[in-house]
């Protein structure tokens, strides 16, 4: 596939995305001064261009009572095995990020759980995986920093 090209109209329509993915195209529209088909249409072909891949939701964690946030460092018997170790991961829904990693860990897990007890919990189901040999964890006290749509405008404003 030949590389899609994004001119000046692409990059508002994205920025405006980017702020609120649920933006009528009505609205962007307007603001760009073009009519909501065109939104539509380039829209489309960014989505098929795989630059656009769905839109996302963002949940307050804490008002649904999953608060604690923990990150897992998980060390394998064998680097073999972390295809499997990965696959048992992702049937814990409390592990909502993993990460294959050089370094001190072979992958790299951000949990989440209610309060410490339930954190243990899962830390254990993770230790219970064969072919784990080990994990450490670090607590979370605050999630300073979580903002996707930062990267993303200077991506676009660098382009």
């Amino acid at each position: 596939m030949a590389k899609f090209k994004l001119d000046d109209v692409d990059h508002q329509i994205l920025e405006m995305l980017i702020d609120n993915t649920r933006v009528p195209f009505t609205d962007i529209a307007k603001k760009l001064v073009i009519s909501a088909g065109t939104v539509h249409v380039r829209v489309k072909k960014m989505e098929e261009a795989g630059i656009i891949k769905g839109s996302s939701l963002t949940l307050d964690y804490k008002k649904l009572g999953y608060a604690f946030i923990a990150y897992v460092g998980v060390f394998l018997q064998k680097t073999s095995q972390t295809k499997f170790v990965l696959e048992r991961i992702n049937e814990i829904p409390y592990v909502t990020v993993a990460h294959i990693t050089t370094g001190k860990f072979n992958v790299f897990c951000k949990i989440r759980a209610k309060n410490t007890e339930h954190a243990k919990e899962v830390i254990f189901m993770i230790d219970d995986i064969e072919g784990v040999y080990r994990t450490e964890t670090m607590i979370s006290l605050e999630e300073s920093l979580n903002d996707k749509k930062r990267l993303m405008h200077s991506i676009f404003n660098n382009m």
